[in-house]
């Protein structure tokens, strides 16, 4: 069985590699199932095996190599040096998430990035819920996952967009102070 989980990472990384390197040369929305597995060296069903289609293919690279790294820091209270990391990872692939951010169809960099937080949060944040009847009853799990996953998407967007010049050690530490203080103390700092 670990064998079997071993060979099926092995071709999810195969298959991500090859659309990553496919992304740099043209848009997202123009590549095809056909180009991934040829460039994969694989047969079309080997893709559908692993993948319902390329957008899918996208989530698993942005949750494997980007978001699963970060799990253990944020369990372990170290959630300025998981943000770091994110940045990070994300400069090491930057001609990639650079293509990558300028998705132009029904499904956006924005959508697959917000998703992918929103999911990964909830499942942690789940983990450390201790009181169901806290001080606000209507703001939920879900809700708190999908607040910090819009503004992490926010951040690390305008980020790729202003050519990633900012240094990963200080988008964290930016994002730190804004998670960490409140709109006034924010705008005494502009």
């Amino acid at each position: 069985m670990v064998n079997q989980n071993r060979n099926s990472h092995t071709t999810d990384q195969v298959l991500a590699d090859s659309l990553k390197a496919l992304v740099v040369q043209k848009p997202v929305e123009k590549i095809t199932i056909k180009e991934i597995t040829d460039q994969a060296g694989v047969i079309r069903p080997t893709f559908y095996n692993h993948f319902q289609d390329k957008y899918e293919l996208l989530e698993w690279i942005i949750r494997e190599e980007i978001l699963e790294p970060t799990h253990p820091l944020i369990r372990n209270g170290l959630t300025n040096q998981a943000v770091l990391l994110v940045f990070t990872s994300l400069l090491r692939e930057k001609e990639f998430y650079s293509r990558l951010s300028r998705m132009d169809g029904s499904i956006t960099f924005e959508d697959l990035v917000t998703r992918c937080i929103k999911e990964m949060l909830a499942e942690l944040f789940s983990e450390r819920v201790r009181n169901k009847n806290g001080r606000f009853p209507w703001m939920t799990v879900d809700m708190l996952a999908e607040y910090y996953a819009r503004s992490m998407c926010f951040s690390v967007k305008v980020w790729i967009r202003q050519g990633m010049t900012v240094p990963p050690q200080e988008m964290a530490d930016m994002y730190e102070y804004l998670m960490t203080h409140s709109m006034e103390q924010a705008i005494e700092e502009v």
